[in-house]
This record gives structure tokens, sequence and C-alpha cells, in this order.
């Protein structure tokens, strides 16, 4: 009975088989809008296709979106052809997209509001653009050799400017190879460093016809180049992102190659113009001059020039005088100004100054002698009259006059009779000698004054 049992991987291999090899699950037909899109960095597309009701897992395999014309966005409405089968691992039935297509707008012309978006953002439109030289030497023309816009460019710069220099550099300018060889010519141009003006273009076509002007790659060299450069692809409503990456856009490539260059024909007729002008100016400045000269023959100095230079020498004699005079006053402001420097200088000398400061040293210390002399003076008198003083207060001196000075026996000065008692001992001190006494009465004698 366990024989009877499928496995998951056999019921699985089994489904895919039924649907690869169902007629009607294979170049399906399918319209949605894309949602969860995810561009693998492997280069495949993961995305899921849904309506209103229902959705379906979905893949587009890198060798089969590298031939889009537009990124897929979430929420874009797309026409899908693909297959129908079952990816394995997980036991799901997805769709696998060989082609796609937004609905209701043509892809290509998706592709180009995308990249000019893009473009924009990145800021390679917004370039300061090169002047085109008025007078260019060498144009390099990059398109189809064999095309007619070679033919209408190579006519119309012959035909307006002849001495021009051109050289063509061949492209192709329609397929898969166009953009690339397109990017390399401009490289190429820019490295060959002789070209001072460049014509990239094409002539009209359908948007398929011109979309290697729409390339990335194309757009970018032209950007980066330091040689400008004109676009002229297709007729005047064909606009190319090529248009907006050039220095300047032309409607044609004849009118690529009318910007190129001024017309001879315009240049002799501003020449003759120049001409005309120019001689109106010569022809009045030679009657202004004329009429200058006229005055001079008229003048004094013309015709009485012998007068004249006698004058003159009169005026030159008196300029001599006053010269004279000047440089007199200016010896003596000289000389006066030099006779104050040196006074000043001298007043100023170093010896000068050495002997002036020995006299001022010497009687600074004359007059510090004298200060000290009267200040000792002074402090001797102050110190006698002090002695003086000490005489007369000295006890000595007191007893010398029969004086004497009573002790107890604490060496206490005895003032008062009311200070000693009976029976007392005293000591009394005099000039030559001292007396020891034995006090036995006590009188007390009152003395009014």
């Amino acid at each position: 009975m366990r024989d009877n049992y499928l496995t998951v991987n056999a019921l699985t291999k089994y489904i895919k088989r039924k649907m690869d090899t169902d007629a009607h699950l294979q170049g399906i037909m399918l319209k949605g809008e894309i949602s969860n899109f995810k561009h693998h960095s492997r280069g495949h597309m993961y995305l899921t296709i849904k309506d209103n009701h229902s959705r379906i897992q979905a893949v587009m395999f890198a060798g089969n979106n590298r031939r889009l014309k537009f990124m897929p966005e979430n929420g874009m409405e797309v026409l899908i052809t693909g297959n129908i089968s079952v990816f394995e691992p997980y036991g799901q039935y997805q769709l696998y997209i060989k082609h796609m297509e937004p609905d209701g707008i043509g892809s290509l012309y998706l592709a180009f509001e995308q990249l000019k978006e893009k473009l924009t953002k990145e800021g390679y439109f917004d370039k300061e653009r090169q002047q085109i030289p008025f007078f260019p030497k060498h144009i390099g023309i990059i398109t189809s050799p064999t095309g007619a816009a070679i033919r209408d460019i190579i006519i119309t710069l012959q035909r307006r400017f002849p001495v021009v220099k051109t050289t063509i550099i061949p492209v192709s300018v329609q397929g898969t190879q166009a953009a690339p060889m397109i990017e390399r010519a401009i490289q190429l141009a820019n490295r060959l460093n002789t070209f001072d003006l460049l014509i990239v273009g094409r002539g009209g076509g359908s948007i398929e016809d011109l979309w290697a002007f729409n390339e990335e790659a194309v757009a970018k060299a032209i950007y980066h180049s330091t040689i400008p450069i004109i676009s002229a692809v297709g007729h005047e409503t064909d606009i190319t992102i090529s248009d907006f990456a050039a220095d300047v856009r032309a409607s044609t490539p004849t009118g690529a190659a009318e910007i190129a260059v001024p017309s001879q024909e315009d240049l002799k007729e501003r020449i003759n113009k120049n001409k005309q002008t120019m001689s109106r100016m010569l022809q009045s400045l030679v009657a202004t001059h004329q009429k200058h000269l006229n005055r001079l023959k008229q003048s004094y100095a013309f015709r009485f020039p012998m007068q004249l230079t006698l004058q003159k020498e009169q005026q030159l004699d008196k300029a001599a005088e006053r010269l004279e005079v000047n440089v007199e006053h200016k010896l003596q402001f000289h000389r006066r100004n030099f006779a104050n420097v040196h006074e000043r200088l001298s007043l100023r000398h170093p010896e000068k100054q050495i002997t002036e400061a020995a006299l001022h040293l010497k009687q600074l210390v004359k007059k510090n002698n004298t200060s000290m002399r009267q200040l000792l003076n002074h402090k001797q008198n102050q110190n006698q009259n002090v002695i003086e003083k000490l005489i007369i207060l000295n006890p000595l001196e007191i007893m010398r006059r029969g004086f004497a000075i009573p002790y107890n026996e604490n060496q206490i000065i005895i003032k008062s009779v009311s200070e000693v008692h009976e029976n007392e001992q005293l000591t009394i001190k005099m000039l030559d000698g001292e007396l020891n006494c034995h006090i036995t009465n006590i009188r007390e004698e009152n003395n009014d004054y």
C-alpha cells in the first residue's frame, strides 16, 4: 500500500510537466498591474501581476528584460506575453514573462520620459552651455556616411562657408550598435583635439529609428564633451534626449549646418556695410583734421614765428630767474634748518650731557652734605637738651644738694612717715654711703601750704 503514495516532489514534477505541455498555458497574453517589483542584482526581475480580484507571481529573466525600453514600476499597467509553469522548490505556479510593454502608452515613449526624468535629476541638462565658435575652422560630423543627412550638412556648409574644414566620423545611426558607436565617436573626437565644433545627428524616421539618440550613454558622452556639440536629429518635431544634453539643438541636419557656420553672403553684406561705415568715418575724420590744420595755419605761431620765439625766450629767462630765486630760498631754508638741527644735536651731544650730569651730581652732593651737617647739628642740639634734662632729673644730683633716699627692708622707697612703723629697720642711702636706722619714734607734721 505504501507504494501507492506519491512524494511531494513527484507530484510537483507531474503538475509542472502537465502545465508545460498545455498549449493554452504557453504564449499566454495577460493584462494587469505591477506590484512588489524587485530588480535583482543578477539582472532578473521579480514582480506580482494583479487585478481587482486575483494576483499571480511572475519573473522576467535577464535574457528577456534586457530588451526592455522602459523600467517597470509598481502601479504600472502592463501587457504581458509569457508562459505559465511551476516553481518546483515551492510548488508554486507562476508566470514566466517573455515580453512586456506598458498598457495605453508606448514603451519607447515611457522609456524616453523615464530617462529624461532621471538625467534631469542628475543634472545632465543643467550644464553651462558652451558657445558655438563664430568662425569654426574644423567641424567634425558624427553621422551615417550614406544617409541623406550628411549630404544636406556638407552641401549647406560648402554653400554658406566654403573655407571651413569638415571631417566625417562614420557611425551607425540605427540599431542596437548605434548608441555605442556614437558614444565612442564623441569620445574619439575629444581625444583627437583637432575639432572646434561637432555636429551629431541623422535624418528623420520613426521613434524606433531615432532611438540611438535617446540612449543614456549618448547623452552622457555629449554632456562630458569639451567640444561644443550641435544636436541635429530628425525633423523639427522630433525631440530626443541628445537635444537636451547638447549645447545647441538644431531642428534638422540642414539647420545644424546653418547654425554651425555664418553665411558668406551675409558676411559679404556685412563687410560692404562696414566698408561704407568706415569710409564715412574716415571722410569725417579727414574733414575734422583739415579744419584743425586750417585753424593752425591762421594761428599767431605760424604767422609770426620769430616774435613767438623771442617771446618764449623772454619767458624762459624769467622762468630761469624764478628758478634761481627759488633755489636760493630753498638753500637758505635748508641751511637754517641744518643749523638748528646742528645746534640741537650739540646740546644733546654725549660729552655735553656727561659734563652737565657731573655738574648736577656735584651740586646734589654739595646740597646733600649741607643737609646732613644741618641735620647732625640739629640732632646734637636735641641730644644736649635731653642730657641736660636727664642731669636735672638724676637722683645723685639731688643727693648732692643734701637729700637722701630711705628704703625699707623690701627695698621700697619711703615717701611718707605713714609708710614707716616703729621698730622697723630702714636704710638711708646718701651720696657717699648708706645708713642703717632703727625707728623708735614717729612724729607726723602737718604742712599746709
